[in-house]
Parts: C-alpha cells; structure tokens; sequence
C-alpha cells in the first residue's frame, strides 16, 4: 500500500515544487511585490501578507480550474483601465501625505482596510497576468492541486519578502520620503497600465 502511495506523494510533491521555483522566480521583483514593499511601508505587515495571499490563493484557483478563459471574462482593456486608475489614485495619495500626521501611527492602526486595499490591488494587478497564465498552463498539464499550491507558496514568499523590505526601509527613512517614493512607484506602475491600455486600444 506505502509502495503504491509513494510515486503520488513523490509526483505530487515534484509538481508543487517545480510550480514553486518558476513562479517565484517570475515574481521577483515584479510589481505585485512592489505593491507589498510600499504598502508595508506605511501600513502593519500581517494584513499586507494576508491580503495577498487571499488575492493569489483565489487567482491561482481560478488559473487552474478554467485556464487562461479566466483572464477572457472581463475586456483585457477594462481590467488594464481599471488597473491604471487604482494606483494612480494610491499614488496621488501618498504624494499628498501631510507631515503632521504621526509617525507612530503608521503600522499600528487596526483595520482601515489594508487587507482589502492589498487584496483588491493585487487581485486586479494580477488578474490574467503572466504568472496566471503560466500557472493556467500549468495546471492543465498536471494536477491542479500541486500545482495550485506550489504557485500560491511561491506568491506568499514573495509577498512576505517585499513586505519585510518594506518595513526594514520604513526603519531607515523618514516617513515623509516613504509617502513619497510609495507615491512614485505607484504612479510609475499607473503610467505602465496606461501605456498598456493605449497599445490595446490602439490595436
């Protein structure tokens, strides 16, 4: 029976684990960990980590159950826009932070919808994204399950990763300059989705 069992446990466990290294070597450095370093930055670490997770562990589910038809569901051009419009507005909000609001504040504050803000910004930032697509392809060339939470640890490590980068900077800058490169790099992913949506529109 233990004989028998090993070749699964064995292919199961090649699956996630091959799932795992490519997508976290896809992801790193990619704007989805960007959103987590800033966001850490300005907010407490657990709700950031936990946002996306929930927001990979539902894409990736999607992913592998209907494939790339997933990212068909809705115009590509309207997941872009959509996209383009929430980081620039999480851009344009950061520029406008205030000095007189309190350093120790940041980070500590319960709720004020940081696990939804991460959730939603990188459940559009990724939807029908390369990564889900690779973990599309994946899953329909081996079982789904492996495969799932291969890519879902692989996105939870770096996730984890840019929210301690994230917090390390916010211990080495004033909070002022960490409003203001979040704000930067926020408009710089909204200025990437526009020209995306302007080559899709254009097309």
């Amino acid at each position: 029976m233990t004989d028998n069992l090993m070749p699964v446990g064995g292919a199961w466990l090649a699956s996630a684990g091959t799932t795992y290294l490519l997508v976290a070597l896809a992801e790193f450095g990619d704007k989805s960990q960007l959103v987590c370093m800033t966001l850490a930055a300005r907010n407490r670490g657990l709700p950031v980590v936990l946002g996306a997770i929930a927001a990979f562990a539902i894409l990736n589910l999607l992913a592998v159950l209907f494939g790339a038809a997933v990212a068909a569901w809705l115009p590509e051009w309207l997941v872009v826009a959509c996209v383009a419009i929430l980081f620039a507005v999480f851009g344009i909000g950061a520029l406008r932070y205030q000095d007189e609001d309190d350093d120790e504040a940041v980070g500590e504050r319960p709720g004020h919808g940081v696990f939804a803000t991460t959730f939603l910004l990188i459940f559009l930032a990724e939807f029908g994204d390369k990564t889900q697509l690779a973990v599309a392809g994946l899953g329909s060339t081996a079982d789904p399950l492996p495969v799932w939470a291969g890519a879902t640890a692989a996105l939870a490590t770096t996730s984890a990763l840019g929210v301690i980068a994230g917090r390390k900077l916010l211990n080495r800058l004033p909070l002022a300059w960490i409003h203001r490169i979040s704000g930067i790099l926020f408009l710089a992913l909204a200025l990437a989705a526009a020209w995306r949506l302007w080559q899709l529109l254009a097309a």
